[in-house]
């Protein structure tokens, strides 16, 4: 699916935008396929595959999407953005009530090399609480270098497509990635 910001997805969007029921029904079947393969790669992730399932992840982050019915997306890119942020929340939502339940058992420590990027992560290394809570951080010192890393780890694109959502060069998303990749790391690796 194009994440551009012309094109049939992009049409479907605007009219779901506009309110047109049978539009959003025609988004969900549009999507379906590609927000299951953006949720299979986020709980590849995870060290306790099963306890969240990957459908109920996508319906949960489906309706996120949808909320109150307003919604405002202006490109593929921008939905399965926000698609990602969706799936990001959901899943730290999941992750914080596992943890209040042990209150705190069993944390991880945070490793984040080279390898961050779509799904190439080890979900033994790293501990979603942590990673969320310095991507928040992040947001805050350096919010474009923040979207990269939404895009590239957890919406899995590449350095071009990224580019393309964010209206900027590759050279850009490169540089901002590992600026963010080492931002990440020394924010994770404090003591």
């Amino acid at each position: 699916m194009s994440v551009g910001p012309c094109g049939p997805m992009t049409q479907l969007l605007a009219a779901a935008n506009a309110g047109d029921a049978a539009a959003r029904n025609r988004l969900w079947l549009a999507v379906y396929d590609e927000l299951r393969h953006l949720a299979h790669r986020q709980m590849a992730r995870e060290p306790r595959r099963g306890e969240l399932q990957t459908t109920v992840l996508v319906h949960e982050a489906y309706l996120r999407l949808l909320g109150d019915g307003h919604v405002d997306w202006n490109s593929a890119g921008h939905f399965f953005t926000a698609a990602a942020v969706a799936m990001r929340r959901i899943r730290v939502d999941y992750a914080r009530s596992r943890k209040s339940a042990k209150r705190g058992a069993d944390r991880r420590p945070v490793v984040l090399g080279d390898g961050l990027a779509g799904g190439e992560g080890n979900a033994d290394e790293t501990d979603l609480l942590a990673l969320n809570e310095a991507l928040t951080r992040l947001e805050h010192d350096a919010p474009r270098a923040a979207q990269v890393v939404m895009l590239r780890y957890f919406a899995g694109l590449g350095v071009d497509a990224a580019a393309r959502v964010l209206n900027v060069s590759p050279r850009t998303v490169e540089l901002d990635w590992q600026f963010a990749r080492a931002w990440l790391n020394r924010e994770l690796t404090r003591d």
